[in-house]
């Protein structure tokens, strides 16, 4: 397979070329003939005036043609006075270039044919080996003096940071190790969700140990042609020895790493798995005591091939977890260490309404409220600028035009919004609602309610199936205030939520007592296709059950529903007291 691919675009360009050729040799081929005359007869033929002109030319045949316009051709004599001959027999003479035949044209086409032909197959050779060889060009260092980040600029993770610690003593103190027969682990795999830092943790290992540190993307061995990846893998491990001690960090290492059965998530081509093995075959041939570690990153460890995974591959697996409170006031007064911040702003109290942020999402958090201090120029960064950021980075930046959305569109919204307040008061009290707005924004919701949950490890199942009817919510509002053949599109992100979390809870967390405890995945990786269908109708059956219940959650509590909803039409805009105040003025209805 890797022959014919090689040479298949060769073959069909070589073969348009040589069918370009004959074609060009028949069609020459085809060209009038002309009748041949013996010179002698050509002779006669001149001296009885029946020739009206002759073509000369320094080719071995001239072109002649009669007074009746016929033509014919006959040897050329090449004498120094033939021209003077014909001219004293009142025979036109007309001086033409040396034509080429038709076989030398033909020849000529085929030659050059063949020429162009291996011309363009050295060009593509010359490019592959220079796609191979353009690996060398992508792995630039990062030298020791210029990797600026260490631990201390890393907030969050302790406990990650406590493990990778032993990674730094292992490239600075290799020998320290193999005294007692300890092998350095010679992979690390950072997982966790998207933004929580780990490239900024597998910097900072680099930084720490004082080695170099080589970047790359799994993407960046993911090529058309087969081996051009597993060139590069190489080129990437040359590189990385001849530094002696160093970092290397493969980043979406799921980009060229993904499981090679053919199971629910496998699936695989050629180019992929050559260069999964070279990657596999580098990292078997280190040496103890190299001083070379490779750490990868991905959100999803669960795809990953088990080759990769195994000891003696990618030793260790760390997870890079979202930040709790602690971790994220840390990361708060990191980033916001060089900005001028107004003394009204409360960080303690941004870290607990900031529940489920990733790192890179506070630091997207405090840019954004910065650019807000500066473009209203006010000298520094104060509460309100962060407010609004907060709710840009939820949900998008307030619409400013409103002209085009009518009365009823903003009743709908607010019934929409009020119904998941008022659920999630009910069904998670444990839950905060700091803000309800109908202000539609730039990412094109017509309103939110901010949901903030408590700091969790773990997912209970009745908080996951309060996380539904919460999401739930708002369509049951439309529907029992509008009715059913009037409800909206505005729930369709909430649909997704509900149903994401209902598929982990039946397929994959055994939270249902008709599925039991079975994980769906690896029935359906082992061939059980009819497993899908009863997770279909399970999470059917179950979510009709929790519609149902919100319904009659809010049925029960209709009057605090209308009266959420009129002050939001009335307000645009309800803080986290409001709501709390109109709940207690109705509190005989809870």
């Amino acid at each position: 397979m890797k022959f014919l691919s090689n040479i298949r675009i060769s073959h069909i360009i070589a073969g348009i070329l040589i069918i370009a050729a004959i074609i060009a040799g028949i069609l020459i081929y085809n060209e009038p003939e002309h009748d041949k005359l013996p010179y002698n007869q050509f002779l006669q033929a001149v001296e009885r005036g029946a020739v009206d002109k002759i073509y000369l030319s320094n080719s071995d045949r001239i072109k002649a043609e009669y007074k009746d316009g016929k033509t014919f051709i006959t040897d050329n004599p090449r004498t120094e006075n033939f021209k003077e001959f014909l001219l004293t027999q009142g025979i036109e003479v007309v001086e033409v270039k040396e034509k080429i035949q038709g076989g030398q044209v033909f020849s000529a086409i085929i030659t050059l044919s063949l020429v162009g032909f291996f011309i363009f197959a050295i060009n593509r050779n010359v490019s592959r080996e220079k796609q191979g060889k353009a690996g060398k060009q992508l792995f630039n260092a990062i030298l020791p003096e210029n990797v600026n980040v260490k631990f201390d600029n890393v907030a969050g993770n302790e406990e990650a940071k406590e493990s990778l610690q032993e990674l730094v003593d292992f490239i600075k103190n290799p020998e320290k190790y193999t005294r007692y027969g300890a092998r350095m682990p010679r992979g690390v795999i950072l997982y966790g969700s998207p933004g929580t830092g780990k490239t900024l943790m597998a910097k900072a290992i680099a930084g720490e140990a004082g080695v170099p540190f080589i970047a790359v993307s799994g993407s960046d061995f993911v090529q058309v042609y087969v081996g051009v990846g597993a060139g590069r893998i190489r080129d990437l491990f040359r590189k990385a020895r001849s530094y002696g001690k160093c970092v290397i960090f493969i980043d979406e290492i799921d980009a060229l790493g993904k499981k090679r059965d053919a199971g629910l998530d496998g699936g695989g081509n050629d180019e992929r798995d050559q260069t999964l093995n070279a990657l596999l075959s580098e990292m078997s041939g280190f040496h103890e005591n190299q001083g070379i570690v490779v750490i990868a990153a991905t959100n999803r460890l669960d795809i990953l091939d088990e080759a990769l995974l195994r000891p003696g591959r990618f030793d260790r697996h760390i997870e890079i977890q979202l930040p709790d409170l602690k971790s994220r006031l840390k990361i708060l007064k990191l980033h916001s260490k060089n900005k001028p911040l107004d003394d009204s702003v409360n960080l303690e109290k941004l870290a607990h309404q900031t529940v489920y942020f990733s790192g890179a999402k506070l630091e997207s958090l405090l840019n954004e409220a910065a650019i807000n201090a500066a473009r209203r120029s006010s000298g520094s960064i104060q509460a309100k600028d962060i407010d609004k950021a907060f709710y840009t980075v939820i949900a998008g930046a307030e619409k400013k035009d409103r002209s085009t959305i009518s009365e009823q569109d903003r009743k709908i919204t607010a019934y929409h919004e009020a119904g998941h307040a008022l659920v999630t008061k009910l069904a998670a009290p444990e839950n905060r609602v700091t803000r309800i707005t109908i202000i539609p924004s730039t990412k094109g919701s017509g309103g939110f309610s901010m949901n903030i949950p408590p700091d969790r490890m773990y997912h209970r199942k009745k908080e996951m199936e309060s996380s539904i009817k919460i999401a739930l919510a708002g369509r049951a509002a439309e529907e029992l205030i509008f009715g059913e053949e009037n409800i909206t599109t505005g729930a369709s992100n909430d649909l997704e939520k509900a149903t994401e979390i209902l598929i982990n809870m039946i397929r994959r967390f055994g939270m249902n007592d008709k599925s039991g405890l079975l994980n769906y995945d690896v029935l359906y990786k082992n061939g059980f296709r009819q497993a899908q269908n009863d997770v279909l109708e399970e999470c059917k059956n179950r979510m009709d059950e929790l519609y149902s219940e919100v319904k009659n959650l809010i049925e029960q509590n209709m009057k605090v529903l209308v009266a959420i909803a009129e002050n939001l039409l009335k307000y645009e805009t309800l803080e986290e007291k409001d709501l709390n105040l109109i709940i207690q003025a109705y509190a005989e209805a809870v």
